[in-house]
């Protein structure tokens, strides 16, 4: 399986932004990519969870901050990433979904 960033038209990788101004998330992450890539999502089952209704994932990361990475699985062998923040609310807000949602459009 194949761990893809989302980069906007103006070259922007809004996830490994994130991912950079946060070291020790972003180690946790990298291992959880790794992970995907060489097993598989299962490999990873208990730290991803589907958005009811949306064609969104998220991988949970959780720690002192709990952080958030929506994803969209794009073709069977491949997951993009589209969005990351850190979760403050019980519920995904909106508002990140939305962003996750925009960046989506750009890719289909």
């Amino acid at each position: 399986m194949v761990v893809r960033y989302f980069i906007d038209k103006n070259n922007n990788n809004f996830v490994k932004d994130f991912l950079d101004e946060n070291p020790k998330i972003m180690a946790k992450a990298f291992r959880l990519f790794k992970n995907i890539e060489e097993f598989g999502l299962t490999s990873v089952i208990s730290h991803i969870k589907k958005l009811s209704g949306l064609p969104l994932w998220e991988i949970r990361i959780l720690g002192k901050d709990s952080v958030r990475i929506l994803y969209v699985n794009k073709i069977k062998e491949e997951i993009v990433l589209l969005h990351a923040f850190k979760k403050k609310t019980n519920k995904t807000p909106f508002k990140e979904i939305t962003i996750a949602l925009n960046r989506l459009k750009q890719i289909s």
